[in-house]
């Protein structure tokens, strides 16, 4: 016979002041199956939870459902108090009376007989649960990182220092990202390879680093702290093991007019190159696509000159197979193609360029050796014009978002400007100056004051060429009339927008994105590094805009996530998954298409002679998440998830 106890929380007056807490106690006390109903301010502090121990202990209960706020506040908490008190935790059940009555209700009348409906609802529920243990699964203690920028060193070097393997893969010949393409960083204007080129280093040399650059990952499969994960190691051509860096394969390379994209194609590189001096590791790539002998059989110039005979040009893609515990994807951004907006000239006027192309004119091992020149003809600029959100916050264009960035990077280069070129003067067109940021505004302040940035508020409706001038019209909102300015640059502050391919590698990894190709975490407040796939962790830009300081931090707080994971050797999950009932399974494979977490299996029933009697769905409960989408595809009918079976939710349902 059930003995049900009912909890009743007033959680402060959130629920207290608009449900007649006293009548649902009443009304629960006279409901079937219940040996005890009360009611508490707080039941989620200490001697609440203590009043719910005693309560089972004193009244045997068979059940617990705590009226109280959403079960993703405090079901946690309640199952542990359970749990101490001697009752399986997931005998507990929490009916939501706080989001769903209180806070949408006005009438007290009717919140309370509504909360009456949900409570009687969560009885009748808790009535058939059954006693649940935790699912157990083995961990392998080796992390992998996707993404070489600061965000994926970061994450890297925190798991590798506490004692923990990790496969860092980066797609480019180098470790660094975009970090590595800047001058200098705000707000501190130091220099962004004295702070990077350390780490990367250290990286390279970590012992329980294994680093794999030129490399991709193909293939993820397997379930959290079992993945197993296919990585192509793409060809160089050049035998990492041989070479010594020395670079007179690059010196002596014939084709030098390739546009350089580490440069932002305002520079030219040799078919083989190092991305740039500081590379790590210091080896070559052949370009094969612009290579004189893969387009026709000539030259190997690079091949004669090596005095190690480190170039191989039959050197072959390699595949490699690891087991992987923990995933962390830090797979960074890039940057909008501003080629939309005709109006501002890029892509027409070789003058107008991007805030990363800004960056590398502005950066020592630039094209230009850090002076600040124009493309079209190396002259330096007298007047620069900076135009904000070129991309950013414009939904009839661009993207609806912020890129967080842009504010503080325009101010930069404002900076940067008036240091490199004196006398020169900088305009900034600007919507809001959104500098939230430990000392940024302060740092957007030194921009307009001692550097003498003029910040107009409005945006910019044309850009023209005229007698050799960029013209720019816009307007100044504060002033109320329009502006134009004879530029010689003009610079656009662009969208930060996911890498091309995003939408693509989540499918691959496993993870979900938002509808730009950012990817989405469980909870952007409790779970802000976490992904719905359990094991999965997201670091750095490839989850939303971010700066060098946020990528660093979550970098960080995904390490302490994978530490945590593999501090033990067997991994204690939730058993909320879906069990398939192989007696009435028809293999009809519908369960398996719909599953999006690729859980479902094929078995094969074999009679006792060894021979096929039907193949049937095996969901695997190391990679089933609980979702439920394969029990509404089941034609048969044969699969059911425990803690919300097909008889729970009926008794759920009839009992409102």
């Amino acid at each position: 016979m059930a003995k049900i106890g009912v909890f009743i929380c007033h959680c402060g007056e959130n629920i207290g002041a608009k449900i007649d807490c006293t009548k649902l106690v009443s009304a629960m006390n006279d409901h079937p199956g219940v040996s005890v109903s009360v009611e508490y301010k707080y039941f989620c502090s200490d001697p609440g939870q203590e009043n719910v121990k005693k309560a089972i202990r004193e009244h045997n209960l068979t059940g617990v459902v705590v009226a109280a706020c959403s079960p993703r506040m405090h079901e946690a908490t309640f199952r542990k108090a359970c749990a101490e008190a001697g009752l399986n935790p997931y005998l507990c059940e929490i009916a939501n009376i706080r989001e769903q009555c209180s806070w949408v209700h006005t009438d007290q009348d009717m919140a309370t007989e509504k909360a009456i409906e949900i409570t009687r609802s969560l009885i009748e529920k808790v009535k058939l649960n059954n006693e649940l243990q935790p699912i157990e699964v083995p961990v392998t203690k080796r992390a992998l990182v996707i993404g070489g920028g600061i965000a994926g060193i970061q994450a890297a070097l925190d798991i590798a220092n506490a004692g923990q393997e990790v496969v860092l893969v980066e797609r480019e010949p180098s470790l660094g990202g975009h970090m590595a393409q800047l001058s200098e960083t705000f707000p501190t204007l130091d220099c962004s390879q004295c702070i990077m080129t350390p780490r990367m280093v250290e990286a390279a040399q970590h012992p329980k680093i294994r680093l794999l650059t030129y490399s991709e990952v193909e293939q993820v499969e397997g379930f959290i702290g079992n993945f197993k994960v296919r990585i192509r190691q793409k060809s160089r051509y050049v035998d990492m093991k041989a070479c010594t860096g020395c670079g007179d394969c690059i010196q002596k390379c014939p084709q030098k007019k390739i546009s350089d994209e580490f440069d932002c194609n305002l520079g030219k590189r040799p078919a083989i190159y190092t991305p740039f001096a500081q590379a790590v590791p210091n080896i070559p790539v052949i370009d094969k696509e612009h290579c004189t002998f893969f387009k026709n059989g000539k030259c190997k110039v690079c091949q004669k000159v090596c005095e190690t005979d480190a170039i191989n040009f039959e050197m072959q893609d390699e595949f490699l197979e690891l087991e992987i515990g923990a995933i962390v994807v830090a797979t960074g951004f890039q940057i909008q193609n501003t080629a939309m907006y005709g109006e501002y000239g890029y892509g027409k006027y070789a003058d107008v360029i991007t805030g990363l192309q800004f960056e590398r004119l502005a950066s020592a091992s630039g094209p230009t050796a850090g002076k600040i020149k124009r493309p079209s003809d190396g002259v330096e600029p007298e007047t620069i014009v900076f135009i904000q959100c070129a991309g950013s916050r414009d939904p009839s264009k661009g993207v609806k978002y912020c890129s967080k960035i842009c504010c503080m990077y325009t101010a930069k280069h404002a900076m940067l400007y008036a240091h490199k070129v004196h006398g020169g003067k900088a305009h900034v067109f600007y919507m809001d100056i959104r500098a939230a940021g430990k000392g940024y505004d302060e740092f957007t302040r030194r921009a307009i004051e001692e550097d003498e940035a003029s910040y107009l508020r409005g945006r910019v409706s044309k850009v023209w060429k005229e007698n050799g001038k960029l013209m720019v019209r816009g307007v100044d909102t504060l002033l109320g009339k329009p502006v134009e300015i004879a530029a010689d640059m003009v610079v656009l502050a662009t969208a930060i927008t996911p890498q091309p391919d995003a939408k693509e590698f989540a499918k691959v990894v496993g993870i979900g994105c938002d509808e730009y190709g950012f990817y989405n975490e469980a909870h952007l407040k409790l779970r802000p590094v976490e992904t719905a796939t359990a094991g999965i962790f997201l670091a750095g830009a490839c989850q939303s805009p971010k700066d060098i300081p946020d990528s660093v931090s979550q970098a960080s707080a995904c390490a302490s996530k994978v530490i945590g994971l593999f501090s033990r050797d067997q991994l204690e999950r939730e058993p909320v998954i879906a069990v398939n009932n192989e007696s009435t399974c028809s293999g009809c494979w519908g369960c398996a298409l719909a599953c999006p977490y690729n859980a479902i299996e094929k078995k094969d029933i074999l009679s006792r002679s060894g021979e096929l009697i039907k193949r049937v769905a095996f969901i695997n409960p190391g990679l089933c998440q609980g979702c439920g989408t394969c029990v509404t595809f089941c034609r048969s009918n044969s699969i059911d998830l425990a803690g919300f079976t097909e008889k729970q939710i009926f008794a759920e349902v009839m009992g409102l």
